[in-house]
């Protein structure tokens, strides 16, 4: 269980960095080359992000599909 409120930590930071990145580069106040970086850097944060969510998708499908209707029914 320690392990999955360090993932959730691990994401929310991720995501929140995320989101910092993109409103620096809205912001248009980078230099292209910083900017370059910085876009870069969105990228890894990004699929690292997408894959905890895809993983996370792949753990609630297996939880649900083990709740069948007929196990609860008389």
């Amino acid at each position: 269980m320690a392990e999955t409120k360090k993932t959730n930590k691990n994401f929310e930071a991720s995501l929140s960095k995320l989101e910092k990145i993109v409103t620096e580069l809205e912001g248009g106040e980078l230099p292209l080359d910083k900017s370059i970086e910085k876009f870069e850097s969105g990228i890894e944060i990004y699929n690292d992000c997408k894959d905890f969510l895809t993983t996370a998708e792949k753990k609630i499908k297996i939880l649900t599909d083990s709740l069948k209707e007929d196990d609860y029914q008389d």
